[in-house]
């Protein structure tokens, strides 16, 4: 049976690809590493898009669609609803926050989650992106986690 390894990459529709280049590669410090236009989708039909990768430190990538032809129609997104976390340090958590604030980003935070400390911007497009400090290396594991979820559900099932 295969195993997931790791993310590639995660893909999301953008207004704007160098608006979006700006907060991801300007702004976060992603390198812009590949750009492509597809003219021709795998069922044949023609379209005009690009396609744009930001890499992170482990190879992993953000990338963006944007497609001038279709609408984006972005419905406002709560934090619970979609948001992208990236993993930083705790000195990049704090030099990130204050770069947002200095930069006239909508930054919120920080906030403390127990196990990690976060600060969250709105990009060019709309999505929230969290930046994530561990406070501990280890998750609290699979049998907590199954714990809060069966509590979760009872509770759900209480009310």
């Amino acid at each position: 049976m295969a195993k997931i390894q790791g993310l590639d990459h995660a893909a999301y529709r953008c207004r704007n690809s160098e608006q979006t280049r700006q907060f991801y590669e300007d702004f976060l410090g992603l390198p812009l590493v590949e750009a492509f236009e597809i003219d021709l989708t795998q069922a044949g039909r023609a379209t005009g898009v690009l396609h744009s990768f930001y890499q992170m430190q482990d190879g992993a990538c953000i990338a963006f669609f944007e497609d001038p032809e279709q609408p984006f129609d972005f419905k406002p997104q709560h934090d619970f609803d979609l948001h992208l976390a990236l993993a930083v340090d705790h000195e990049t958590l704090h030099a990130m926050f204050q770069k947002g604030r200095q930069s006239g980003i909508d930054t919120r935070g920080i906030a403390d989650h127990g196990f990690i400390h976060s600060i969250y911007f709105r990009d060019p497009n709309g999505y929230v992106v969290e930046l994530a400090a561990r406070t501990d290396t280890s998750m609290a594991g699979s049998v907590a986690a199954h714990k809060a979820l069966t509590a979760w559900q009872f509770k759900r099932s209480a009310s």
